[in-house]
């Protein structure tokens, strides 16, 4: 497996993005896809005023490989490369970022689609909102 999988918390900045899409690039790729998680400014009603992230970055990074390696075997010329954020991220900018390669459009968007859920469903990574009439942490972020 050659997945990048990183916790980080510096800035998802183009040239972050530019370097994910980079390493899943290979000969075979027909198609890549990246999902890019942005923060918004309002949620479940709410005005956002910014999001602080946490996660343990051993264990998630693990869960991580867990994802890369099913894809791996799902999709077998697959490449992946995940990158998400942790600490405080202002409106606008990127939480999450993902990328894939396959030899074929379809499989690329599956494969990318079955990261990002899979990653939001499993990866220990915890999301507060802070907002306008308080702070929460938001258990189900899927």
């Amino acid at each position: 497996m050659d997945a990048l999988l990183r916790i980080t918390a510096e800035a998802l900045d183009d040239t972050t993005v530019r370097a994910l899409v980079r390493h899943v690039t290979h000969s075979g790729a027909g198609g890549i896809v990246t999902f890019e998680g942005i923060v918004r400014d309002t949620s479940r009603g709410k005005r956002v005023r910014y999001l602080e992230y946490d996660a343990y970055p051993e264990m998630a990074t693990q869960e991580m490989a867990v994802i890369a390696a099913e894809i791996e075997r799902r999709w077998p010329t697959a490449r992946v490369a995940i990158a998400h954020r942790i600490g405080r991220l202002e409106i606008g900018e990127r939480s999450v970022v993902v990328a894939v390669a396959c030899p074929h459009r379809a499989e690329a968007f599956d494969a990318c689609r079955y990261a990002i859920d899979t990653l939001k469903a499993t990866v220990p990574i915890w999301k507060k909102e802070i907002a306008e009439d308080g702070e929460e942490w938001i258990e189900n972020h899927a």
